[in-house]
């Protein structure tokens, strides 16, 4: 029985992938590792703080910020799909993942980051509605469209994540299994095929520009519509509000699709490993933590909110 099983472990080591963990000759990657842990608890207190008040304050009901509540809820687990299972092997001294849990890694990875490339499209959509139409903005985006909207991007994300998972996952892997990054990443797991997976990374590149270019020229121009309302508006407070408004979408769009355009879009001999570890730092670790913090900071409904719920607190203690 004792032979069995020490023969079980020794197949699922020969079928386990080795994730080297994020820049392994780097000297002082504790201190790297615990500032990334650190990132990690900002983003899921931010995160969870925004969606809690989104839920239970009334005047926060409203599409942008129930869109809003689906992003932080996509960034909480996005990033939480990462950094937990790095910190554990970092601090347990094992670096290896079994086939399954890399597949589950990349599905959950691929299925939230589409997700929120669709969604940032329709929160730009909703802007757009709400700034360029706003006579018709509580017909067009009513709860049920809302609904639908946070429902496409969910679907949509996991649609596609589920054909790529299958499809990298079914590819033979022989040689060496030391991932070269912190998670499984796929560009970085079908580097260990012994198969040619050219053809199915130009497929990748297909659905790249289904998922990343044509929602990228989607909100482009929303906001240069957007843009155009704006300046021929009156009131200067309207125009402040607008632009705020816009300027804090802008900015979450550029950290997410910037680096996600590099490390999916360009050719592999254009980045090297260490470049791809850095702009997936930027795109799952540091943009959720960012997100929570560029649209409360500049917003004075969620900070009208926030005080509110702290005020409430403090009178019940």
């Amino acid at each position: 029985m004792k032979e069995i099983q020490d023969d079980s472990r020794k197949n699922e080591t020969l079928t386990d992938f080795f994730l080297l963990g994020l820049f392994p000759e780097l000297q002082y990657i504790s201190i790297l590792i615990t500032s990334i842990l650190l990132v990690y608890i900002i983003a899921f207190t931010g995160n969870a703080i925004l969606i809690l008040l989104i839920w239970v304050d009334s005047h926060l009901h409203t599409p942008m910020y129930i869109l809003l509540s689906h992003l932080s809820l996509t960034d909480l687990a996005l990033i939480s799909t990462t950094v937990p299972k790095m910190a554990i092997n970092f601090f347990s001294g094992k670096k290896n993942i079994s086939k399954v849990a890399c597949g589950t890694q990349i599905f959950f990875f691929f299925a939230l980051g589409g997700g929120e490339c669709l969604l940032l499209t329709l929160m730009s959509y909703d802007r757009y509605v709400a700034i360029c139409n706003p006579l018709r903005y509580t017909v067009i985006m009513n709860p049920r469209v809302c609904l639908q909207m946070a429902l496409v991007s969910w679907g949509g994300g996991a649609l596609n994540s589920l054909f790529n998972t299958i499809y990298t996952m079914h590819f033979p892997f022989c040689g060496s299994r030391e991932i070269h990054h912190f998670f499984c990443e796929m560009p970085a797991v079908l580097k260990l095929s012994c198969e040619d997976t050219s053809l199915y990374e130009m497929v990748v590149s297909v659905i790249c520009i289904v998922f990343v270019l044509l929602p990228l020229g989607l909100i482009m121009a929303s906001y240069m519509l957007i843009f155009l309302t704006v300046l021929h508006m009156n009131s200067p407070e309207g125009r402040r509000k607008a632009l705020a408004v816009c300027s804090s979408h802008l900015a979450v769009v550029s950290l997410y699709y910037g680096p996600a355009m590099i490390i999916y879009m360009t050719p592999h001999s254009f980045h090297t490993l260490e470049q791809d570890e850095i702009l997936s730092m930027i795109n799952t670790i540091f943009t959720p933590m960012l997100n929570p913090l560029i649209y409360s900071l500049r917003n004075k409904e969620v900070l009208g909110a926030l005080r509110k719920a702290m005020n409430r607190r403090f009178i019940l203690s």
